[in-house]
């Protein structure tokens, strides 16, 4: 199913919650319920819940998208390090340079055609992008300079090697949900205490009233699904591209 639509339903199911809610009381309230003597204490723990839950939410959705962009800069970190590996090692033999290049394009391409599907479907990495990435070290490290020239890219290569390294490492850690379970039991448990605080103020007097009850729900409903779309950075809709090895390694893809 696609997110969108997963939104929608969310979205129409909270405000349908509400209405159905509403109405059914409104049926069995008795007839002498007034709804202008609500307790002004019930209208304050409404007020401070909500303001109590908007910051919690806030800071949720400021946490994972953080993660995202972190998860992001991995991705970006990682292909620019390969790329500096294939672009630094120009200056060696030509057997050396080519033997380079094609391992870190074969590395490259797996990445981004077989691995990226793992890390979306399985949330993990791959034992043979790791085995095709220590390839591309073993032939950084084990080469040994021939003259001055050489020496001088050497080292270079070498951090932008570890470089790589690291920022696969990154990667690894980023693909799986970055929120706790008992974080998202709190947002959940939040969320219906939030709206249900609502129904205390006996929503039912005016129709606008009931849209803006509904309205109100459905904004809890979009909110907690940006949270769950970004708490996956590689797994859901709005999803970390590899379009940074793409762009940089435009022949290997596909």
């Amino acid at each position: 199913m696609p997110d969108w639509l997963v939104l929608v339903l969310a979205m129409l199911g909270a405000c349908a919650v509400v209405v159905v809610v509403t109405v059914l009381r409104h049926k069995r309230a008795p007839e002498d319920e007034d709804p202008n003597e609500t307790p002004d204490v019930i209208e304050y723990m409404t007020m401070w819940i909500g303001v109590v839950y908007a910051i919690v939410l806030g800071l949720a959705i400021a946490g994972v998208w953080e993660a995202r962009n972190s998860a992001q800069d991995h991705v970006q970190s990682e292909a620019q390090a390969l790329h500096e590996i294939s672009e630094r090692v120009r200056v060696y033999p030509t057997d050396v340079r080519d033997r380079i290049r094609g391992d870190v394009n074969a590395y490259v391409s797996y990445v981004v055609d077989h691995e990226w599907k793992t890390m979306s479907h399985d949330e993990h990495v791959t034992d043979r992008g790791g085995q095709l990435l220590e390839k591309v070290r073993q032939d950084v490290t084990d080469y040994r300079p021939k003259n001055d020239f050489e020496a001088q890219a050497y080292q270079p290569l070498l951090d932008q090697m570890t470089a790589a390294d690291q920022a696969r490492n990154a990667r690894a850690d980023s693909t799986g949900p970055t929120m706790p379970p008992v974080v998202w039991w709190g947002l959940l448990t939040g969320a219906l205490i939030t709206i249900g605080m609502v129904f205390a103020l006996q929503i039912r007097r005016t129709r606008r009233e009931l849209i803006l009850a509904g309205l109100f729900s459905a904004t809890i409903a979009f909110m907690l699904f940006l949270i769950w779309d970004f708490d996956a950075p590689f797994s859901r809709g709005i999803a970390v591209t590899a379009e940074p090895f793409v762009n940089l390694f435009p022949g290997v893809h596909g």
